[in-house]
């Protein structure tokens, strides 16, 4: 009881000094930061100053019990990127092209490669001479390491996207083109300009409950006011759930087509975007046409198609389970900041090997979001230690988010099943 009255004598003396100083011009912004006093040089004076409900500041203080007290010293307010940056290793930045065309060249050989032997398995004899089911068994292997390969080379179409695979000020704009369009549009088949497009828009926007693009968010407690058809695309969820990055590029559900070119994503971009983004679209279309004429419908499908939706799978796993957990936020125009987006997305660590196949798209997940043009792959791990270790001495580590995830494909389809698109009102953040 003393140390709680100690702490409440310093919160009024704040409380006091925050109210007849000048922040009156300032404190509405959510991102503007003030030190008080020694106790208290954590606290922001716009949330403290939020968190009275009376005239009365001493008052108020008197009332609070220790929970409030707890919540009050603890700042959940994200430190802005300038004070980030300060926590990270000084190479972080650091874009180097060649180490970047060297993870490209190892990861289009991978899948060259895979693709190769798979398709030489499907013309052999001994192939051939398998029943179905036989036949079947024998490429399933090569199928799921031809489409891990394609995930890891969609990581890194993925830099591309960002412009982190060169910042060369002379040709840098063309090596992230040329690499973005052999990676994705080729190699992926995902139209590089207009995935780029609505995936900056994502970062622009993560967690917000409306403006997101890649993430829809439904209030579960109104589930009974949506469109009937999104009501019955929750009931077979599971039966679209291995075809969902096809829905995403072709039906344009939720940001728009990325293969025709309508719906919000679209919105405002000018007529010499939408042609540079339909380069891309030729470009995939170009490629699928060609493989599926030499190979053959069959074959096309068992060598292409089946390791495409494969590398669909892993897409989706780990871009649903990076934005969603079970206290993970999502935000509204009058409570949304970029530094609180990116901190409610989510690291997880898959397991060692996958991690660094991956090119650390999981485990290095919230650095990335922070600072999503800056830093190439090859820098998310070290800069994601320095991360956590800068958050845990600055007292905010519980703002950081961190799952071990190590059964990854069950994970995927239990918080798939149980939680679909849901987000619950007590997780949005509206005032």
């Amino acid at each position: 009881m003393k140390n709680n009255s100690i702490v409440k004598g310093a919160l009024a003396t704040t409380l006091l000094w925050t109210a007849a100083d000048s922040f009156a011009p300032v404190y509405h912004s959510t991102q503007q930061q003030a030190s008080v006093t020694s106790l208290s040089s954590s606290i922001l004076a716009d949330d403290v100053i939020r968190g009275t409900t009376s005239n009365d500041p001493l008052s108020t203080v008197a009332d609070m019990n220790d929970e409030d007290i707890a919540a009050m010293m603890r700042n959940d307010n994200p430190p802005l990127p300038g004070t980030i940056m300060k926590m990270l290793p000084k190479d972080t930045f650091q874009v180097d092209t060649a180490t970047s065309l060297m993870y490209a060249g190892l990861d289009v050989a991978a899948v060259v490669g895979s693709m190769s032997f798979l398709y030489a398995v499907v013309q052999s004899d001994f192939y051939n001479g398998l029943p179905i089911a036989g036949q079947a068994l024998t490429v399933a292997p090569l199928q799921i390491l031809t489409g891990f390969a394609m995930w890891c080379t969609w990581c890194i179409g993925h830099d591309a996207g960002h412009g982190t695979v060169s910042k060369s000020t002379k040709f840098g704009k063309g090596i992230n083109r040329i690499v973005g369009e052999i990676t994705h549009s080729m190699i992926c088949l995902t139209p590089f300009v207009p995935w780029a497009l609505s995936h900056k828009k994502h970062h622009l926007n993560h967690n917000h409950l409306e403006k997101d693009f890649s993430h829809q968010w439904y209030i579960r407690e109104e589930a009974g006011d949506l469109h009937p058809l999104i009501k019955a695309s929750y009931y077979i969820r599971m039966v679209f759930f291995p075809f969902l990055y096809f829905i995403y590029l072709f039906t344009g559900i939720p940001d728009g087509g990325h293969v025709l070119f309508y719906g919000r994503m679209w919105e405002g971009e000018s007529m010499k975007d939408k042609l540079d983004g339909a380069l891309s679209v030729a470009v995939s279309v170009a490629t699928a046409g060609t493989l599926w004429h030499n190979m053959g419908t069959s074959d096309f499908a068992v060598v292409c198609m089946a390791p495409w939706t494969v590398m669909g799978f892993w897409l989706f796993m780990v871009t649903y389970l990076q934005h969603h957990s079970d206290d993970g936020k999502v935000y509204t125009d009058d409570t949304f900041t970029f530094e609180k987006g990116a901190f409610e997305t989510v690291d997880r660590d898959y397991g060692e090997g996958v991690n660094a196949l991956s090119h650390h798209m999981m485990d290095g997940h919230v650095i990335h979001h922070l600072f999503f043009t800056k830093v190439p792959h090859y820098r998310l791990h070290a800069a994601t230690q320095a991360l956590q270790k800068g958050m845990k001495e600055r007292g905010q580590d519980h703002l950081y988010k961190q799952i071990d995830t190590p059964d990854f494909t069950q994970e995927i389809i239990k918080q798939y099943y149980n939680n679909w698109f849901y987000i619950n009102e007590e997780n949005i953040v509206r005032k």
